[in-house]
């Protein structure tokens, strides 16, 4: 399930039996810049129970972090 929010595009996924995670990942698919170092995705959250938990989550993160998340320059590799 891939869902859009503030120009980021969030898929949530299983990771182990009923336990749901988020990636976050910029729609145009250029990094997330954090502190000079880039990151094709973030994967972020807690096991949740249910995809739409692990999404909510993942809006959560955006809204609180996204100023924080540099447009790509000088890129390091992670």
């Amino acid at each position: 399930m891939i869902r859009q929010h503030q120009g980021y595009d969030i898929e949530s996924f299983e990771a182990g039996r009923g336990l749901w995670h988020a990636r976050i990942r910029r729609a145009d698919k250029t990094p997330i810049m954090i502190n000079g170092y880039a990151f094709p995705t973030l994967e972020v959250g807690f096991a949740w129970d249910d995809p739409d938990a692990a999404i909510d989550d993942a809006k959560r993160h955006i809204d609180r972090f996204r100023h924080r998340w540099e447009t790509p320059g000088a890129v390091q590799v992670a």
